[in-house]
């Protein structure tokens, strides 16, 4: 499999098991309320079909992360995991009635175009220069 398709498709499925943690988490959390340090409260915890879904999910991008970080330059790969914030958030709107405000919109874009720059100096410092000749055996 070409290194590119490798990371598309590794990346997609740590952003989808990342996503699938966090949305997860949210309708656990919002479906064990109150908020109690007792046994009651961890049974509505546990009880809640979603903290099973974010177990799965954290446990999916651990060794999905796991299996890209063998592969793939740290920088890029650190900073492209993150990239759940932005699934998140649209995610959000749809699931959980939250609004997209101006900065909201904006750090995503930063987001996305933080992971693109540093790709694009990844793969630059990796191509090389046409006048170097041969590498030296």
């Amino acid at each position: 499999m070409k290194r590119g398709w490798f990371y598309l498709i590794g990346f997609a499925l740590l952003m989808g098991f990342d996503t699938l943690a966090q949305i997860s988490f949210k309708y656990a959390g919002t479906h064990a309320l109150p908020v109690t340090a007792d046994i009651a409260w961890l049974l509505r915890v546990f009880g809640a079909p979603w903290i099973y879904g974010a177990i799965v999910g954290y446990v999916g991008a651990f060794f999905t992360w796991m299996s890209l970080l063998k592969h793939a330059p740290i920088g890029p790969a650190f900073a492209a995991s993150h990239l759940e914030v932005v699934s998140v958030m649209l995610l959000s709107v749809w699931l959980f009635d939250e609004h997209l405000t101006l900065p909201r919109v904006l750090g995503a874009v930063a987001i996305v175009a933080g992971i693109v720059c540093l790709g694009l100096a990844e793969s630059r410092e990796h191509v090389p220069e046409a006048d170097e000749g041969p590498a030296p055996a």
